[in-house]
């Protein structure tokens, strides 16, 4: 199945799952984000981890009013008839202490099973608890995000200058990940390993972020699904009513929806 809208349609499914969003970062696509929010109705949110990068928080203070509105939307879903739940991640793992908690009809779970409704079981978790580098050293990991923090800046002049010259928004972060031969190996390790904790716990699947990269994939019999993010591809996972999963590229439907409606 591949999503198509119009300008006017809203899409309509029984779950999403978005991740990385990293509020607080100036690399966030929060207005991007906003109009998939106000574009979709689902049952069920999973906020799969690095909602909010406290890393990045702590060494500047950003915070525009976009980021404040993501919240605001977010929480009115889980006031009106959305069941939202939130899975901290590395970047805002402060909030792995309230595990089981609500705060404003939102819960809070380290790690979660949801069942689809063709009845299959996904362990959702962000997944940094499979990452080699988080783990071993976190130091190396905040230097590994200073680069990653570089190569955004330099993706905001590249995609600057493809609007200009009439082309769609690419991505230099993840071309530079899919090139580089230890960065393929490391993606390919770290699903894996998430494939590996699924099966170990008796489930069908698992969704996870984490690394930025969106992929519905089998591995060892599991089901393995990542949500992407909102730094880069801007991409969510959604579960449509018969239990079928697809990956929403929403900054390309976006480009088509703005073609669409200055054609109508």
């Amino acid at each position: 199945m591949q999503t198509q809208l119009s300008h006017k349609q809203k899409l309509k499914v029984r779950t999403v799952f978005i991740s990385d969003i990293h509020l607080g970062f100036r690399g966030c696509s929060a207005e991007l984000l906003l109009n998939f929010l106000h574009n979709v109705e689902c049952e069920y949110l999973y906020l799969v981890g690095d909602i909010i990068d406290v890393w990045e928080m702590k060494k500047r203070m950003y915070w525009p009013q976009e980021h404040n509105n993501v919240v605001r939307t977010l929480l009115g879903k889980a006031k009106h008839n959305t069941k939202v739940i939130f899975v901290p991640g590395n970047h805002d793992e402060i909030l792995r202490d309230y595990d089981g908690a609500v705060f404003g009809n939102v819960q809070i779970h380290n790690e979660i099973i949801h069942t689809t409704a063709d009845k299959r079981k996904l362990l959702i978790i962000h997944g940094d608890q499979f990452d080699s580098v988080v783990k071993i050293s976190p130091m190396l990991a905040k230097i590994g995000s200073r680069l990653y923090e570089f190569l955004l800046r330099a993706n905001r002049w590249v995609n600057y200058f493809r609007r200009k010259m009439g082309f769609t928004y690419w991505s230099l972060a993840a071309f530079l990940k899919h090139k580089v031969k230890n960065a393929v190996q490391y993606i390919s390790n770290f699903e894996e390993a998430v494939a590996h904790e699924a099966a170990k716990q008796g489930v069908d699947g698992v969704v996870c972020g984490h690394i930025h990269r969106a992929e519905i994939t089998r591995i060892q019999n599991i089901d393995y699904y990542n949500c992407g993010d909102w730094v880069e591809s801007c991409t969510a996972l959604v579960e449509h009513s018969n239990g079928q999963m697809e990956i929403i590229p929403w900054a390309e439907l976006f480009n088509e929806q703005v073609l669409i409606a200055k054609a109508a």
